[in-house]
């Protein structure tokens, strides 16, 4: 199981958001490209990225930052926030990202979903962000109709290769991650899934690991010293 340690983005910093809230953000370096240089040093071979600003505006305010942890490491990165056009796609896949996440635009534009996948393959993967069994949007601040049941099952229809999947209520809250939740998207799809929000403990990267699953993000738990990134990797391997 691959480890994906996380850095969220507002305003050039890597902050961590309280179960989604922007009115409860703690940050926690000044720095990203240093963090990201010390998940290379404890053994990370890729990195996720939210442009939170991004998430909620549809624009790309932190693409230099992105653009300079990039450069700086030798990192596969996955990126998502406010990505809701083709051009902005290639923007990032061409400053060297790996894949690309779509979130909003995958839910309300269905004819983008199709075209990203059909023209950029497993590059594209889609989150899905889960509050109360529905599938929440723009930044998490809005609910949309889709059922994530209903919603993950269009996705492998239309051949999206990966799945981040977010129990909003876990996130950030450091009670640990979802492994029913988990467990049945593992059991129900093909796609890989990777589990976001909650993981707080070896113990969860090695519930997650047993399941099989592709991949897990480690946030909060970092940042406040709960989970040792290079031990967590150790586990998951």
């Amino acid at each position: 199981m691959l480890i994906f340690p996380a850095i969220d983005l507002y305003g050039g910093e890597a902050v961590r958001l309280y179960r989604g809230d922007y009115a409860q953000k703690t940050v926690y370096h000044h720095d990203p490209t240093q963090v990201a240089k010390d998940f290379e040093a404890a053994g990370a071979q890729w990195i996720h990225l939210v442009d939170l600003e991004g998430a909620k505006s549809g624009e790309t305010p932190n693409l230099d930052t992105i653009a300079r942890i990039v450069r700086a490491t030798g990192l596969c990165a996955q990126v998502g926030g406010g990505i809701r056009s083709l051009e902005v796609i290639r923007r990032y896949l061409d400053i060297g990202l790996s894949r690309v996440i779509l979130g909003t635009a995958a839910v309300t534009d269905p004819a983008f979903l199709e075209a990203a996948v059909a023209q950029f393959g497993e590059k594209i993967a889609v989150g899905v962000d889960i509050r109360d069994g529905c599938v929440a949007i723009r930044g998490w601040t809005e609910q949309s109709a889709w059922t994530f049941e209903a919603f993950c099952g269009r996705l492998q229809s239309l051949g999206v290769s990966t799945v981040i999947s977010t129990d909003i209520s876990r996130d950030g809250a450091m009670e640990g991650t979802n492994v029913g939740l988990y467990r049945r998207l593992s059991t129900d799809y093909s796609m890989d899934i990777i589990a976001s929000g909650g993981v707080s403990s070896l113990a969860d990267v090695e519930a997650l690991k047993a399941m099989g699953l592709y991949g897990a993000i480690i946030g909060k738990a970092y940042y406040t010293g709960a989970i040792d990134l290079r031990r967590a990797i150790e586990v998951a391997t």
